[in-house]
């Protein structure tokens, strides 16, 4: 099972997301998005990776990403944002049945839900807790076709750490999390995880292939 650790960042506390760039590269945990589960029909892997650390009562990620054709058609939340160029993050906590997905396109806009299964006792994000997770892109906010070419992109997102059910005066050792990287409806069709999956068809809603974000 795949770990990493979520350090404490104090300058993380008082700060705006358009400025943490330096601080996430310098001190945040940084991995790679890029097993290939289901290399015979989907090889394709963008170079993606991503910094993790935390203020006292949020959790901070910035993606990057690399790679050919770009789209991001929704720009409302909610959307099915796996259709464009889309990082993702999944988590719960250890002892809960129930799952969290947040799930972005390169522009920002965002999906998120609680569930058990993908398709059981799934209760959307309100209007109002999805204006909490703070999103910045370094395309923008403006939607678009899908783009020949290649294209390098960054997105750095905060998420209360209240909305996934995690108390900030009394962290849990570890919540378990996997990281993906997918763009359903692209030409550049991909399914690239952090913490591997074992299925045969692509799933990234398996909690059981989840690895451990340890609290430091």
């Amino acid at each position: 099972m795949k770990s990493l650790n979520i350090k404490y960042i104090e300058a993380l506390d008082d700060i705006d997301i358009g400025s943490t760039d330096n601080i996430l590269d310098d001190y945040g945990f940084k991995d790679r998005i890029e097993t290939l589960n289901w290399v015979k029909e989907y090889p394709y892997r963008p170079i993606t990776q991503f910094y993790i650390a935390r203020s006292k009562d949020s959790i901070f990620i910035k993606y990057s990403v690399r790679g050919s054709m770009l789209r991001a058609i929704y720009s409302n939340d909610q959307d099915p944002v796996n259709e464009d160029s889309c990082v993702e993050f999944f988590c719960k906590l250890p002892e809960n049945d129930q799952y969290m997905n947040f799930e972005f396109n390169c522009i920002g806009t965002c999906k998120a839900s609680k569930r058990v299964e993908r398709n059981k006792n799934v209760t959307p994000y309100s209007k109002e807790e999805l204006s909490m997770i703070k999103r910045f892109p370094t395309l923008g906010r403006r939607a678009f076709n899908e783009m020949e070419g290649m294209f390098e992109w960054e997105l750095t997102v905060k998420i209360p750490m209240r909305i996934m059910g995690i108390n900030p005066d009394r962290l849990p050792e570890k919540i378990l999390g996997n990281f993906y990287k997918c763009a359903d409806g692209t030409d550049s069709r991909h399914f690239v995880t952090w913490s591997p999956v074992k299925t045969e068809q692509p799933d990234f809603h398996r909690p059981e292939f989840f690895g451990e974000l340890y609290f430091e």
